[in-house]
């Protein structure tokens, strides 16, 4: 009898301790195939501002390929305000988020954040803009900007006629009258649009072809704090009453930003250009936003810089994804990006020029902007 009861509670043990075995064998199964546990994990994304449609773009394309993965997401617009973007980061933190996607107002401005991310393990990915002096951030994406820059020159060159579209030497001699406009000096990529224009235009500056009228050719000088278009067209119309006033005409400017280039064609507009007797001069910009587009069809804005914000988010959620997961992300630049003390793996996208010519091809059959927004 007693050897009965011991043989009976040694199978129940035994059946109990297979079927512990078994849903713990399922359990780690199950966390497997979901992706652990960071299934359904929470990601938070914040945006610098509403007013540029780009930013629009981004944010929902993001949030969309997120959710398609599977994640919730926490998206947050901070409306260039820099304590709100502090805030919103602090708040995501607190809510558990496992993934931090920040664009952010001020490169520098949210060191004390990541390092609450970083205590708490969550892992930081810089979007589109790199968060500098900071060893919290884990990777970077987005797009080859020395190359934007370099594009911007180019066009605003083939736009002159110095070169051909092919990139030939073109007809045009020269003196032409230019001038320089940056972005905002908080925001890292400004300076790489900056530099990679400065490249291209430097040799036709020191050569004479082209000429800066103003003398305003430093980054701090031409810079556009926030990106702000009302703060452009302000400087353009004081080089048009200073520099300009004896009569002289401006023939090439170089814009980095399609709000900057709206700016700077208002203030233009005010000064007597664009009619038949003196048309625009050649102006630049970057992202391809409606309002530019339509200024560039007609005849107005030269041209601007078309990023694929639908492939930047794609990245992105992929980056994101493989972290998420434990995962090293695919990135195609480990030495480029150093945000001053560390070097930020990065995904680098490519980007086009779009003028008059192809804008059709592609901008509106790639899907990125339709025909109606356009009318």
């Amino acid at each position: 009898m007693k050897f009965t009861r011991l043989a009976a509670v040694f199978t129940a043990a035994a059946l109990t301790a297979g079927m512990a075995a078994c849903g713990s064998s399922e359990k780690t199964a199950d966390k497997e195939a979901t992706g652990g546990e960071t299934a359904g994990a929470l990601v938070g994304i914040t945006m610098p501002t509403r007013s540029s449609e780009r930013w629009i773009h981004d944010g929902d394309n993001l949030k969309s390929q997120l959710e398609g993965l599977g994640y919730k997401v926490d998206l947050q617009y901070a409306e260039d305000d820099i304590p709100t973007q502090t805030q919103q980061l602090d708040s995501q933190i607190t809510k558990g988020a496992k993934l931090l996607i920040i664009a952010s107002i001020d490169g520098e401005a949210i060191t004390s954040q990541l390092e609450n991310a970083a205590a708490a393990g969550i892992k930081v990915i810089a979007y589109d803009r790199l968060i500098r002096k900071s060893p919290n951030v884990d990777y970077y994406a987005t797009f080859d900007n020395f190359k934007v820059g370099v594009q911007q020159a180019t066009s605003l060159l083939t736009g002159l006629k110095v070169l051909n579209a092919d990139g030939s030497k073109g007809t045009a001699k020269g003196p032409f009258n230019i001038e320089l406009f940056a972005g905002s000096p908080d925001d890292n990529n400004a300076t790489f649009f900056f530099n990679g224009a400065k490249s291209i235009l430097d040799p036709y500056i020191k050569d004479g072809t082209l000429v800066v009228k103003s003398n305003q050719t430093d980054f701090q000088t031409v810079s556009t704090l926030r990106w702000d278009p009302a703060t452009a067209q302000k400087r353009m119309e004081n080089l048009l009453t200073s520099t300009y006033k004896s009569g002289a005409k401006v023939d090439g400017i170089l814009s980095p930003y399609d709000g900057i280039s709206i700016g700077i064609l208002s203030a233009l507009k005010s000064g007597g250009y664009g009619t038949g007797a003196q048309p625009y001069p050649i102006v630049t910009g970057q992202d391809a936003e409606v309002t530019s587009v339509k200024s560039i069809i007609a005849g107005e804005q030269y041209s601007t810089i078309y990023k694929d914000t639908r492939q930047l988010a794609k990245a992105t959620g992929e980056m994101a994804d493989a972290v998420l997961k434990g995962q090293t992300p695919k990135t195609n630049n480990t030495t480029d990006y150093n945000n001053g003390v560390k070097v930020v793996p990065s995904q680098l996208l490519e980007s086009i020029i779009v003028d008059k010519s192809n804008y059709q091809k592609e901008l509106i059959d790639s899907g990125y902007i339709t025909a109606d927004a356009l009318k």
